[in-house]
């Protein structure tokens, strides 16, 4: 019996069900996983992404083959054996009929790049960009961006890859973020992988999971504001009335040209979202920083807090959580954060005054001793009055790397600013002790110390002299103040200020007192 022809109509919707179905069945694996890519060596390796639910799914690394199966989701995660620095290597994900392979894969250290606008600065508009470019021939480098989206939603995968660090793809790249891993590189030589997810301006509380900043209980009134501005806030709406500014603006602008008149000012310019910005609680942790959780890092590079600073007493609680959230949902153990206290910024002042920037600061140095495997890079003398965005990235990235050549790959070096240790009443003055962390007190440019200011039980501070007693203690003194109580070092937006160890790293801004400062209630 001769079999009918199925009608154009059947035909099609079974062709679409088979390509439907071989759609489903396409392995898929986030951008973290591309050709050139680097692996943290010495750490269990793992490798994740998606498939039929149920499917086989096969990774084969070198002489390692792991056999893993996809859950009810499609989602499936293989666990590898550590390695040693090397490479390349090449990874195949296989998958029934489905292969992925990930070529020039190599093996070192990987460091992630984060924070706000000074950590996303890139090499192009750094201090000597020009030279800095020629020699960044880098092989072993290897280079990838996380771009900017704001949600609500945890996300699975970017758009992004790794690629070769050269003078055509460094200029785009974090100046900070690359000036570290060269000196890295340089000082271990092993490949390095480089992680930058930076986005300007972000605040603090939009890179932490939202269900722990309500757990906490300390940041109520912040969750509050925005739950407000969730229930309220309508883009369409918003855009509608920028729109009608907008042609009001320019029915205007056309009747000036038309009488030879200048252009007027105020062109209205679009609205921001706020529910899709980098300021909104846990829109960068689920945007940015989720994609890229679970892949084996050394550490984090930080460079934020200048969006928070107006509420510098709330970022002492803050930051911390910060960090321990990423610890905790990372599974790697309590990897090395480092971060770089805030630059010296804002016109300097002729006489003592209150700053939100220096009790920022202090609330920077204070997570030093809240958490372990944690450094700062102090910089109050590598920043400039009128640009918040300092070009001296050099400097910056070397500090850092000092934190972690020391910390984390034995090198026998220096790598912390002195700090405030204690204090001793002398009379009508004041003797200071520090902690140098084997090195010694010595001073910038003059011997004459500047940035001191005394104060007694008024709490008005005055200008004082001080001078280095030795290795580790300075005596501060003024003929204002009989009976001194506090001394505070630095404590200004931008300080003029000159004390430092013998390797030229500033000493990190401080205060003995604990009075009530100006951010304290801010929420």
């Amino acid at each position: 019996m001769r079999m009918r022809p199925l009608p154009c109509g059947m035909f099609a919707v079974l062709f679409a069900c088979l390509f439907a179905g071989s759609l489903q069945a396409e392995l898929k694996l986030p951008n973290l996983f591309t050709d050139h890519m680097v692996l943290q060596r010495d750490m269990p390796i793992f490798i994740w992404g998606q498939a039929d639910k149920g499917a086989d799914v096969t990774v084969t690394l070198g002489d390692q083959k792991v056999n893993v199966t996809a859950n009810d989701d499609g989602r499936w995660k293989a666990e590898l054996k550590s390695l040693p620095a090397g490479g390349p290597h090449e990874v195949v994900v296989r998958s029934g009929d489905s292969e992925k392979v990930i070529s020039d894969v190599l093996v070192g250290e990987v460091w992630v790049c984060s924070g706000q606008s000074n950590m996303q600065w890139d090499v192009n508009s750094a201090n000597d960009a020009d030279i800095e470019k020629l020699t960044a021939n880098f092989p072993k480098m290897r280079l990838i961006t996380v771009p900017q989206v704001g949600t609500q939603e945890p996300q699975d995968n970017f758009n992004g890859k790794w690629e070769i660090c050269t003078p055509e793809t460094v200029g785009s790249f974090s100046a900070v973020g690359y000036f570290f891993g060269r000196q890295l590189e340089q000082t271990l030589d092993v490949p390095i992988g480089l992680i930058d997810n930076s986005w300007g301006g972000s605040s603090a509380e939009a890179w932490v999971n939202r269900d722990l900043l309500r757990e906490s209980g300390k940041f109520n009134e912040l969750l509050s504001r925005w739950e407000k501005t969730e229930a309220t806030y309508d883009h369409e709406k918003a855009m509608a009335q920028y729109r009608d500014n907008l042609a009001a603006w320019q029915k205007k602008a056309d009747e000036a040209k038309a009488a030879g008149k200048p252009t007027p000012g105020g062109r209205p310019n679009p609205p921001r979202n706020p529910l899709t910005n980098q300021h909104r609680p846990a829109n960068l942790y689920n945007g940015v920083l989720n994609p890229i959780i679970g892949y084996g890092i050394r550490g984090v590079i930080w460079y934020q807090g200048e969006s928070n600073a107006g509420r510098a007493y709330q970022y002492r609680d803050l930051f911390p959580l910060m960090i321990e959230n990423w610890r905790n949902d990372w599974g790697q153990g309590d990897f090395p954060f480092y971060w770089v206290q805030l630059a010296d910024f804002r016109p300097e002042k002729d006489q003592p005054a209150e700053s939100d920037w220096a009790e920022l600061r202090e609330a920077q140095t204070m997570t030093l001793d809240r958490l372990p495997k944690t450094g700062e890079a102090v910089i109050i003398d590598l920043g400039e009055a009128e640009d918040i965005h300092p070009k001296n990235k050099q400097d910056v990235a070397k500090r850092l790397a000092r934190l972690a050549l020391a910390n984390d790959y034995g090198y026998k070096i220096v790598s912390q600013s002195p700090r405030y240790k204690s204090m001793k009443v002398d009379r009508d003055a004041i003797v200071l002790e520090f902690d140098t962390f084997g090195s010694q007190l010595d001073s910038f440019d003059t011997r004459a110390l500047q940035g001191f200011t005394i104060a007694g039980e008024d709490k008005k501070f005055v200008h004082a002299t001080a001078s280095i007693v030795d290795a580790k203690h300075v005596r501060v003194a003024s003929p204002e103040v009989k009976q001194p109580v506090a001394v505070r070092y630095a404590w200004a937006d931008n300080p003029v200020a000159n004390l430092q160890n013998v390797q030229g790293m500033p000493v990190t801004p401080f205060r003995t007192d604990d009075w009530d400062g100006v951010t304290k209630n801010n929420k």
